[in-house]
């Protein structure tokens, strides 16, 4: 094992309680090197969660992910990239080699410190030489990080990167964390020190929004419509984004953080790196405030796209649907507002949603999205005063009595409160839980929505059993 020491002991705690970074970041660190060498394993060792995926099988990674780091004091934001190689502009798979490849030189443009990750068990390969001929015509400092040295054998052969002239490279293990604290350190001193990184927009009240849907609808370039630039990688090949991908953006009604995922296959078609990008987007989707979720105009009502959206609302996500690919239909299809009647009927089960019909392509709708998003997110934090939730919610009961239950019984409201929840959640102190129907809530949802605005947002009722006057 390398002498070096490890995360373990020395890391500070990196979030506070909100969930934020307890320490604002001071730079951007690049991970590289050619396919398969454990930049990934790096990257989620750093961070100190799974957040990349992480297989034998070579080339997973294909966008640019973020993480934040901490270590003795100062934090700086780690970029997972794809294995750089010599790839053809044209093959198999279209335009996505080569993107992939655009897309980790953009984190080569955007980082302050360069880590040249190498497999010490593999030594010297003519990929690694073709990278480090890359790195020597970077601005950036550059460390040499000697990877998979678990063992004295795995060693022998670290020498040959002197030859790189880079400097000595650092031994870890990103499998066991290994001689991380040493190549920390080497990093946090290459930093540049935090009066001269650019100052990022302050998260009070982030607005964090999820663009989820089936593959290939159009989600990549729906955000980099949003954006203005290519953020995201985009392609013509199905399936192209599988870890989520982190913008944190600046607006007028405020910050909003906006994470790409990956598209969401039925559970019965994903297979071993498609199943794990599915788990990850659903743990964005349940960390979101708004999901925003892209269905393509040529064929808009699929049921996978309606599971989707529940999915969403199941985790307590306000939801707004984007019809993209809006240009692909003709001018009597755009005409025809038998579509959306018909979105309205397929989704039924979350009352007014909005819908917003885009293209990524022209523009269309692309400058409502997030004004929109913004509308959802402040009806979903909304809270309502408890003397004027029980006065509306007796007046509605009044216009509509609730069912008799078994024996004749009828259920009673004594009064209700608004719970402190992400999800707005209300609790009715009720003679007995079993009398609230399903249809009745739903009624006093649907009441509760259009009274107070709720529209797109999902909400929770809660029966409690109480006595009269306690």
């Amino acid at each position: 094992m390398p002498q070096g020491r490890t995360l373990g002991g020395h890391r500070r705690r990196l979030r506070a309680e909100d969930g934020e970074p307890a320490i604002r970041p001071s730079g951007l660190v690049a991970l590289v090197g050619r396919p398969n060498v454990g930049k990934s394993t790096l990257f989620n060792r750093l961070i100190g969660e799974r957040r990349a995926i992480v297989s034998e099988q070579p080339g997973l990674t294909r966008d640019r992910i973020y993480g934040t780091v901490e270590w003795r004091g100062t934090a700086f934001t780690a970029i997972d990239t794809a294995g750089l190689d010599r790839v053809a502009k044209e093959g198999p798979e279209g335009d996505l080699p080569a993107n992939t490849q655009q897309q980790a030189r953009v984190a080569l443009d955007e980082a302050n410190v360069i880590c040249l990750v190498l497999d010490a068990r593999a030594g010297m390969t003519a990929a690694d030489l073709e990278v480090a001929d890359i790195l020597r015509r970077a601005r950036q400092p550059v460390v040499v990080v000697a990877n998979k040295s678990e063992a004295r054998e795995d060693r022998l052969l670290v020498h040959e990167f002197l030859a790189l002239g880079m400097g000595d490279p650092v031994e870890i293990s990103a499998l066991s964390g290994a001689g991380t604290g040493d190549l920390l350190d080497r990093i946090v001193a290459a930093l540049p020190p935090p009066a001269e990184s650019v100052a990022e927009p302050e998260t009070t009240n982030l607005l964090r929004c999820a663009i989820v849907g089936r593959p290939n609808v159009g989600k990549s370039s729906l955000l980099n419509a949003v954006l203005g630039q290519d953020r995201s990688l985009v392609s013509t090949v199905a399936g192209t984004t599988r870890d989520p991908v982190d913008t944190l953006i600046t607006t007028p009604q405020g910050p909003v953080l906006l994470v790409d995922t990956a598209g969401m296959k039925r559970p019965g078609d994903t297979k071993d790196a498609d199943y794990y990008s599915l788990l990850r987007a659903l743990r964005v989707v349940e960390r979101a405030d708004v999901a925003i979720l892209v269905v393509d105009a040529t064929s808009p009502l699929r049921a996978q796209d309606r599971h989707i959206a529940g999915r969403a609302r199941e985790a307590g996500a306000a939801t707004m649907i984007a019809v993209n690919k809006w240009d692909l239909l003709d001018s009597d299809e755009r005409q025809d507002r038998s579509l959306l009647r018909e979105l309205r009927s397929a989704y039924d089960f979350a009352p007014g949603t909005p819908f917003l019909f885009t293209s990524a392509t022209t523009g269309r709708g692309i400058a409502r999205l997030l004004p929109a998003a913004f509308a959802l997110g402040e009806a979903r934090a909304l809270r309502i005063g408890t003397p004027a939730l029980n006065q509306f919610l007796k007046e509605a009961m009044i216009r509509r009595p609730p069912p008799s239950g078994r024996g004749g019984r009828r259920l009673h409201l004594y009064y209700a409160v608004q719970a402190r929840s992400r999800v707005p959640t209300f609790a009715l102190f009720v003679n007995d839980p079993e009398l609230l129907h399903f249809s009745y809530a739903r009624y006093l949802e649907n009441q509760l929505r259009d009274k107070f605005g709720f529209a797109g947002v999902p909400l929770r009722l809660r029966a409690r059993k109480s006595e009269p006057g306690s």
